[in-house]
């Protein structure tokens, strides 16, 4: 059996060596990368906060959407026109009665 010179026997190998590396470069950032398999719960965690907070600004838009179809215009309800007076205003008529209430603790 005829043996190889070293350097013959490095070209033959610097094909596969290289391909190896490669693969394990990408295999090494699938795993540990920032979007890799041990970072997954990580992910699903911040998925369901996002998620929840989605949920809560949906609400409030929604509920702000309801005060703007109040506030249309072409007819304005009078209740909550006359809710908005109150509350941003302070104007009381001169029939009521103001009960001051203590700020809840926080």
């Amino acid at each position: 059996m005829k043996r190889l010179p070293l350097t013959d026997l490095l070209k033959r190998a610097a094909l596969p060596a290289l391909c190896l590396m490669i693969m394990l470069y990408f295999g090494t950032h699938a795993l540990f990368g920032p979007t890799g398999l041990l970072a997954l719960d990580d992910i699903r965690k911040e998925r369901s906060e996002l998620e929840a907070r989605h949920a809560v600004l949906a609400s409030r838009k929604q509920a702000i959407e309801h005060d703007i179809d109040l506030l249309d215009p072409r007819g304005v309800d009078p209740d909550y026109a006359d809710e908005l007076v109150r509350r941003h205003l302070g104007v009381v008529r001169p029939d009521e009665v103001i009960v001051p209430l203590e700020p809840p603790a926080r």
